[in-house]
């Protein structure tokens, strides 16, 4: 019997029938080069979660007018000479598995990042930037470009669309009282805000005709104020209803919400849940639910409850882009749950790539579609059974080689063991048991309390010799950080009835910060020395913000502060400006970093025939560097 049969049962929306109810979200590849044509890469990026089960998967974003809507200077664009043959083979490569091919349309509006910017009304950027007010002809325009657009992709094999309403994009804009101030019949009432969006639903059903299921995307929250309640979206999805096929219930608007719209580890999962319920009482169409669904019984019971018909999953199906298959197996240990670090979003703003922590084939999905078993099989010893070295054993046995993987303590998981401690980091403390079950099935041999040493290399008499040996916790040479009151940021876990009520943590760094908040958020009184500037400067650009906006609220963070001396009853420091600074604290945590063990990796040097260095040995990293180091070393041999 189906463990979840209602996830899994099928649908037929506007004559076209999906297999279960999972949808992928729509999800751009990486800065594209160019007008932003999709390439070959892009179209595998969206093929493997057609490949892994996904129902519906979506291609985003495909900018209508690229001259005045593009959101990222190199968005796919509709009106680009070149784009439909992008498009189509994106199209088959999704549809070749039994998924249905979709797209989503949109337009900037006054976040555009286009030389000129048109919006619903006239408004100034703080950094200067003009918007111009949209007129009647170009409102057409606009509306026209839609149809043209929806044309296109039903001929570039297509089998559905979806059009962005929310998140501040332009129909956002025309439907908040926030953005549109206009007086003429697109603005002041409810009805003429949503008519631009009327206007469009038409239009692109006359472009698509029947048989072609249309989809929006809407925001049930503004989180802004003067902007709309959930009542007068609901209002405006009664009113949108009979031209749409397909609801989206996102919420958060461009300003002041992402983190309401992407979900943060610090929230519970399935938060929007609630707005698809509300709104799906009111409409007689299919509503989806989104937002950090990554539980297989979470996603049964939205579909069995009838809170909504559709579950759509984003990063979820980047950490594992074969949930539903595992899912429909009842293979819930083996799936990856997304962590929710945003690795995905901050790397992009950093080098333009789509990434993933805990799955380094994202970005490299082209070239994992033509791995191929090794024609000579190899012996591989794996010293390390931190991520890159899992990484990496599982990667060479896969490729079929003969691998056994060395891990010096009692279990696997390198310093990932130290998120047991930390509470919302626990879906990637969980990577752990899933990649462990992972390395026995693909026929690892794990030997556990065995250091590799030159000896044992000479032993086992290895092809290939990966050191993934990892690191060991700094500590900085102060008097008093020996003793009892202090405890290493590892061992939060085994010695959490050892902490007092008041804390102070040696080191503000990602690690630091975070069992910071970890701590005050069990009700310690934490403060957070750090020597530098700004405190968890390690973190992501996404993850950073509302880290330290959270441990604001809730820690005492220091800056600018060296550590001087632990004593019994608190750590004496000394600021910028060498005042000495006494913090009382019954105990002192220590999250001054990690050291790479380069002295093991010397000791290795020439114990095989070929040696690989990988992972937070060479140099300290973060889960995203050692997954892909992992990945990347499995598959050179």
């Amino acid at each position: 019997m189906m463990k979840y049969p209602n996830l899994f049962s099928p649908i037929t929306i506007r004559g076209v029938t999906y297999p279960n109810r999972i949808f992928s979200a729509p999800m751009t590849f990486r800065d594209l080069p160019g007008e932003g044509d999709l390439t070959s890469e892009a179209a595998a990026f969206y093929e493997l979660r057609a490949m892994g089960g996904a129902a519906e998967v979506t291609v985003s974003e495909l900018t209508v007018h690229g001259q005045t809507g593009r959101t990222y200077p190199n968005n796919t664009s509709a009106d680009s000479p070149s784009v439909k043959v992008g498009l189509a083979v994106a199209a088959d490569s999704i549809r070749r598995h039994g998924a249905v091919p979709c797209v989503e349309l949109n337009h900037g509006g006054k976040f555009s990042v286009t030389r000129e910017m048109w919006g619903p009304s006239e408004y100034d950027h703080p950094d200067g930037r003009h918007v111009n007010e949209m007129s009647h002809e170009m409102i057409r325009f606009i509306v026209e470009e839609y149809a043209r657009a929806a044309a296109l992709v039903r001929s570039a094999g297509f089998r559905s669309l979806l059009i962005h309403g929310g998140h501040g994009w332009l129909l956002h804009q025309f439907l908040s009282p926030c953005d549109n101030f206009r007086t003429d019949k697109y603005g002041g009432s409810l009805k003429n805000r949503s008519r631009l969006a009327l206007e469009i639903l038409e239009a692109v059903r006359g472009a698509v005709g029947d048989g072609f299921p249309i989809e929006m995307r809407v925001s049930a929250e503004e989180y802004r104020d003067g902007g709309y309640a959930f009542d007068d979206l609901a209002a405006f999805a009664e009113l949108i209803q009979d031209r749409v096929d397909l609801l989206q219930i996102s919420t958060g608007s461009h300003e002041n919400s992402f983190y309401q719209t992407h979900q943060t580890m610090f929230v519970p999962r399935g938060g929007l849940v609630k707005y698809a319920a509300a709104v799906k009482e009111r409409l007689r169409i299919p509503v989806a639910a989104i937002g950090a669904i990554a539980e297989p019984e979470m996603a049964e019971e939205i579909i069995r409850s009838g809170k909504a018909d559709i579950v759509v999953m984003g990063r979820q199906l980047l950490a594992d882009p074969y949930f539903p298959r595992k899912a429909m197996a009842g293979k819930d240990d083996e799936i990856v749950r997304c962590c929710r670090c945003f690795t995905c979003q901050g790397e992009r703003m950093v080098s333009g790539l789509r990434v993933c922590a805990l799955n380094p084939v994202i970005g490299r999905e082209l070239e994992a579609k033509y791995v191929s078993a090794a024609r000579t099989p190899k012996k591989v010893l794996v010293a390390g059974g931190g991520p890159a070295g899992i990484m990496a054993a599982i990667t060479a046995a896969n490729m079929n080689h003969e691998v056994t993987l060395c891990e010096r303590s009692g279990e696997l998981g390198g310093a990932l063991k130290d998120e047991a401690a930390i509470s919302f980091k626990s879906d990637l403390y969980r990577w752990i048991a899933v990649k462990t079950k992972e390395l026995y099935n693909a026929g690892v041999k794990v030997l556990l309390n065995t250091p590799v040493t030159r000896e044992l290399a000479g032993k086992l008499a290895p092809d290939v010799l990966i050191a993934a040996v990892g690191t060991v916790p700094a500590v900085p040479r102060i008097p008093g950080i020996e003793g009892k009151n202090v405890i290493m940021a590892g061992e939060l876990a085994a010695r959490e009835s050892e902490i007092g009520q008041r804390v102070v943590v040696i080191g503000g760094g990602l690690v630091g910060c975070e069992a910071a908040l970890s701590l005050a958020m069990k009700g310690k009184d934490v403060s957070v020395i750090e020597m530098l500037p700004r405190a968890a400067q390690d973190a992501n650009p996404r993850h950073g913000p509302i880290l330290l906006d959270l441990l604001a609220k809730k820690a005492n963070v220091y800056t600018n502060m060296k550590a001087l001396e632990v004593r019994k009853d608190g750590l004496l420091c000394v600021n910028g400006e060498g005042e000495e600074v006494f913090f009382g604290a019954d105990t002192i945590i220590c999250a001054a970093g990690r050291r790479p063990l380069r002295s093991e990796i010397l000791n290795l040097a020439g114990a095989a025939p070929r040696v690989i260095e990988i992972g937070d040995c060479i140099a300290g990293g973060n889960m995203m560097h050692a997954t892909s180091q992992g990945y990347a070393a499995g598959l050179s041999i």
